[in-house]
């Protein structure tokens, strides 16, 4: 995908932007599959190992360099032992708060203080690299076209892909699209987790929860 220095949850984070409309409107439950993708790329650097279920460092002193994950990273280890579908919802806006911190400062949004109702101070965020998050809605939809073996796919985009898909996210693909390509993100979430079964199991673990929450968010009748 487009610039490879975006960590997966900024990758989730920018799909999520409709750039016509120039505003967020992918998901209602955005922070969870933002903190999804930040779980799943520790996983996927070894830097979160499963241990019975439970999210569990793997060093007390590693670090990855990037704001958003090592902020997390410092959550995990200073919370007690939790699973990993429970590090999808707590305190996942945490998470969503980093990655837009990140992005403003980055550069791919522009950050404007304003006071609600006039009196409560309080940041819009608008997209300013707009070509930046087409590019990467054009290559998750090549991912998830199938034009592409599984295999071949990256273990990064793959995930992008099936995340996206588990939070609904109607910026790259449509109720109908998702259950006519189920196959499709079958296979590109194994994919994945493919580096070893301990983080395949992970993988489908965080996507379950992801599912879960989209659901419990879901309007009655809906």
């Amino acid at each position: 995908m487009p610039d490879g220095s975006l960590s997966l949850p900024a990758r989730l984070y920018l799909l999520a932007w409709d750039t016509t409309r120039r505003k967020i409107t992918g998901t209602a439950h955005l922070h969870h599959l933002v903190r999804a993708g930040a779980l799943t790329e520790l996983a996927q650097r070894g830097l979160l190992v499963d241990d019975e279920g439970i999210a569990t460092p793997v060093d007390l002193d590693a670090r990855t360099g990037d704001p958003v994950l090592d902020g997390l990273l410092d959550l995990v280890r200073e919370s007690r032992p939790r699973r990993w579908k429970t590090w999808v919802t707590l305190r996942a806006r945490f998470t969503l708060v980093a990655v837009r911190e990140q992005l403003a400062a980055e550069g791919y949004l522009r950050a404007e203080k304003r006071r609600a109702l006039g009196i409560f101070p309080s940041v819009d965020y608008t997209l300013r690299r707009v070509a930046v998050a087409d590019a990467l809605r054009e290559e998750a939809r090549q991912v998830l076209d199938g034009s592409v073996p599984a295999a071949e796919v990256s273990d990064r985009d793959a995930a992008v892909v099936a995340l996206a898909a588990a939070a609904e996210l109607r910026t790259l693909l449509s109720g109908r699209d998702r259950r006519r390509r189920k196959d499709r993100i079958e296979e590109l979430t194994e994919r994945s987790g493919a580096a070893a079964p301990a983080l395949r199991r992970v993988v489908r673990e965080v996507r379950t929860a992801v599912i879960a929450a989209a659901a419990a968010s879901a309007p009655a009748g809906g």
